[in-house]
């Protein structure tokens, strides 16, 4: 029988970043956390990690906290596997497909892009930037790509509204600025009278609390995701002309309920400020300045509603640093962030063609020191009372990772079985699967409950 590969060992800076992360939240470490026994396997030369383990236990002792329970180390495999979800979703037990082929790497004339269009609105707006028939797919863009600079197709595709990000080293002095800024900034920024929450048992510590979700795609949607599981009331609203990708949703939308209002007409706003006006919690992933020409700022929601907790999430940033002053109006998504940033071409594995995480984990981390933050917030809005600004980004969880120690090689790891760890639901005569919650703290929520069609319910609170 062959031996196992060996299990590199982990590094200090997982635990290092976890009590950062408790610091910024305004929460003890405690001398009773214990390390990280096990490394999470998710090989890289990057501390993935290290960054996922930190990133799952914050949120897990952040929800521990609300019922004061002490929180052990989150199981590895949970966590690798919480971190390739996609790998592992199954509808009527077939795999997904992740990819659109308009989304990769492409070479310029003199280097790389890396292109995201996994939705056809942002397929369509490449093709737009470079001239493309309607017909056009992967062949074509790398033709009409590997003609132009590298600077000239990133501001085409800018215009267009498309995404293509050039592929850039890493700059370390730059990171090391955005290191200076919290990794997950909490803020109290009114004085409101405490707002205790009502009873609520061990394993739904959130009942009654109501979220209104205003995220897509990954990060925000498992940040939303997390608090359903810990009993909240969630509600995602989607404008109607920017259809989701079924499997996103169903991996991500567990235990929320999800429904379509334009934010531009009358009747929405309406609607809109009509469930704010009760909402405990609102949680936004579009742009920061699309949320402003909007009056959806943070600053602006909870001047209007002084008890609430707006948490907002960004891919770059909004710029606070002065390393980026396009961050707060650019698009972004996971992999076009380790593009920009350097990591992909860290994980090249010949130093010419740029490499990837093993995981979409920027995105995956971010989500759950973004449920950490919220967590947090609503606990000492009990508490303290006030109102409160909870943001994190993908570039800023993205200069952490830079931050920590590396491998000279991606360690070699064995992968982690799937099976104890999956769930199947029965969805309107279609099975689906997906994994289980990575959070858990004793006598919490030890499964999710069924997510739900995209679109279809009610603008209304459940009760």
């Amino acid at each position: 029988m062959t031996p196992a590969p060996p299990q590199p060992t982990p590094s200090h800076s997982a635990q290092d970043m976890f009590a950062r992360v408790r610091r910024e939240l305004g929460a003890d470490a405690g001398p009773s956390d214990p390390p990280p026994a096990h490394v999470v396997p998710l090989p890289a030369r990057t501390r993935v990690d290290a960054l996922a383990w930190a990133s799952v236990t914050a949120a897990a002792r952040a929800a521990g906290d609300l019922v004061g329970a002490t929180v052990a180390s989150p199981d590895p495999a949970r966590i690798a596997l919480a971190f390739t979800s996609e790998r592992h979703v199954r509808i009527d037990d077939r795999a997904v497909s992740v990819w659109a082929e308009m989304s990769g790497f492409f070479r310029t004339r003199d280097g790389w892009v890396r292109t995201h269009a996994n939705y056809a609105h942002h397929a369509e707006a490449l093709r737009r930037a470079f001239g493309l028939p309607a017909t056009a797919g992967r062949a074509e863009l790398a033709d009409a790509l590997g003609e132009l600079a590298t600077d000239v197709a990133e501001s085409a595709a800018d215009v267009a509204g498309g995404l293509c990000v050039a592929v850039r080293a890493e700059d370390p002095h730059s990171d090391e600025i955005r290191r200076r800024a919290p990794l997950v900034s909490l803020r109290r920024v009114t004085d409101s009278p405490r707002l205790p929450a009502p009873p609520a048992p061990v394993g739904a510590p959130l009942r009654g609390i109501r979220v209104l979700d205003l995220t897509r795609v990954i990060a925000g949607p498992i940040a939303t995701r997390t608090l359903a599981l810990l009993g909240a009331d969630v509600l995602r609203i989607d404008p109607p002309f920017l259809p989701e990708t079924e499997w996103v949703h169903l991996d991500t939308g567990h235990g929320k309920r999800s429904a379509l209002l334009d934010m531009r007409s009358t009747s929405g706003r309406g609607t809109l400020e009509r469930l704010l006006a009760s909402a405990d919690v609102v949680v936004t992933g579009y742009r920061a300045r699309s949320l402003e020409r909007l009056g959806w700022d943070p600053p602006a929601l909870v001047a209007r509603h002084p008890g609430l907790v707006v948490a907002r999430l960004t891919a770059w940033g909004t710029d606070e640093s002065g390393v980026d002053d396009r961050a707060a109006d650019r698009r972004g998504f996971d992999s076009l962030v380790q593009a920009a940033s350097g990591i992909a071409w860290i994980e090249s594995a010949d130093g010419d063609t740029p490499g990837a995480l093993p995981a979409q984990a920027l995105d995956h981390s971010a989500a759950y020191l973004l449920a950490a933050g919220i967590l947090t917030a609503l606990r000492r809005r009990r508490t303290e009372g006030g109102g409160w600004i909870v943001e994190v980004s993908l570039r800023r969880v993205a200069a952490e990772l830079l931050g920590m120690p590396r491998e000279p090689v991606p360690p070699e790891v064995s992968a982690p079985d799937p099976a104890p760890h999956l769930q199947r639901f029965d969805l309107d005569g279609m099975s689906v699967t997906t994994v289980g919650p990575a959070v858990s703290y004793p006598g919490g929520p030890e499964r999710f409950a069924s997510p739900r069609r995209w679109g279809r319910d009610a603008p209304e609170w459940s009760s």
